[in-house]
């Protein structure tokens, strides 16, 4: 059941829950549990954006002793406080005269999920397609709509955009849940949330699965490319940018440590192959310092294996940032997964536009890239 609100140019302020620290015994035991759950977190949250070169990712560090690690723990703590403190809402995205931008809820028996809905004004009733778009940490669906400038692109193609909003109370930075095996699987959780309120958009604007697609930044990423592997009978495309594979970690202190330095652990069990294959376009940033630039290759050897070698790779330059793209075909011999890695970028939305957060406006434009891809026809 999804209810709407009448669209308007100045967002709504989302009602915040401060984030409950759990009081414990005074060992230092719990106080470093309580770290890590209230800031397991905060690199995904605490990053800014930029279009200067980013420090090269760290290389993995073993053997600190526990002060050290406790150290890190409270500087992540801060940086979350300080990202939450500083991030921004945004107004409410640009609208051509006819088009819409509806405030709905949608809920389901899986729990609920506030969400943005652009509707052009080219196919307000009819739309070509779908695209769900799933933003970062600390983050709102106005912001992400506004730095990724998807509004103005589904205009152009005649698609329907769906933003669900995380709130606080789902996790204390609005980030989704994807390192929590509590939502990584079909039918609970997150991913069913998401996936029903897709379906119900499916069943107003009468779309199939072929028009249907999801997409995220970082956590939003990460829970995008979930439900690319459990939902591989709503979403027919995903496009992941800086994100994780679904299973990599499963638990906060895995996640931190794949974050930084890559999953070094088995994905998540193979699902059954669908009949029809989920296509995937992967961007990450080659000097991204908060999610490692390995992970996109375990959202890689997720879709295809590892033993995939791409069909062809080019190397070239947009936006002032040079990148290669590597293409991988799939059984039927058409282009099943893009792979995109982008110099001297970081941790932010590649050909983004400076009126949202976490972009970087340099570079290719991963979101004109994404729906070039996503409504390619498969072979």
């Amino acid at each position: 059941m999804t209810h709407t609100s009448a669209a308007t140019l100045s967002p709504g302020k989302p009602t915040m829950h401060p984030a409950e620290v759990p009081r414990s015994t005074p060992s230092l035991q719990h106080a470093i549990i309580d770290l890590i759950f209230a800031s397991a977190l905060a690199p995904f949250a605490a990053f800014t954006p930029t279009t200067d070169k980013l420090r090269k990712a760290a290389a993995p560090r073993t053997g600190r002793r526990l002060g050290a690690v406790v150290t890190e723990l409270r500087q992540a703590k801060a940086l979350t406080q300080e990202a939450t403190n500083n991030a921004a809402s945004g107004p409410a995205p640009r609208m051509p005269r006819g088009a819409q931008y509806l405030e709905r809820t949608h809920r389901c028996a899986a729990g609920s999920r506030s969400y943005r809905l652009y509707l052009p004004a080219s196919q307000p009733t009819r739309p070509n397609g779908l695209i769900m778009m799933l933003h970062a940490c600390n983050q709102t669906p106005d912001d992400f709509a506004a730095g990724t400038h998807m509004n103005a692109l589904a205009e152009k193609h005649g698609l329907a955009i769906a933003y669900p909003e995380q709130t606080r109370r789902g996790n204390a930075a609005s980030c989704w849940n994807w390192f929590n095996p509590a939502h990584q699987t079909r039918g609970a959780g997150e991913p069913a949330i998401l996936a029903s309120l897709a379906r119900e958009l499916m069943q107003e604007f009468g779309l199939g699965r072929d028009a249907v697609f999801v997409a995220g930044l970082s956590s939003g990423g990460a829970m995008a490319a979930i439900l690319a592997d459990v939902y591989p009978d709503v979403f027919s495309a995903a496009g992941i940018h800086s994100g994780m594979a679904r299973g990599a970690v499963g638990n906060a202190i895995s996640a931190i440590l794949a974050m930084r330095s890559g999953a070094s652990g088995g994905l998540a069990p193979v699902l059954a192959v669908p009949a029809q294959p989920v296509r995937w376009i992967i961007f990450q940033g080659a000097d991204d310092s908060t999610v490692h630039r390995s992970n996109a290759a375990m959202i890689l050897v997720a879709a295809l294996g590892d033993d995939a070698v791409p069909t062809r790779i080019s190397t070239r330059s947009a936006g002032g940032r040079d990148y290669a793209r590597s293409d991988y075909a799939g059984s039927d011999g058409a282009t099943q997964v893009e792979a995109w890695m982008i110099e001297d970028s970081g941790h932010a939305w590649s050909g983004g536009r400076a009126g949202g957060s976490h972009v970087d406006t340099k570079g290719p434009d991963a979101s004109a890239q994404m729906i070039r891809f996503f409504l390619a026809s498969p072979a």
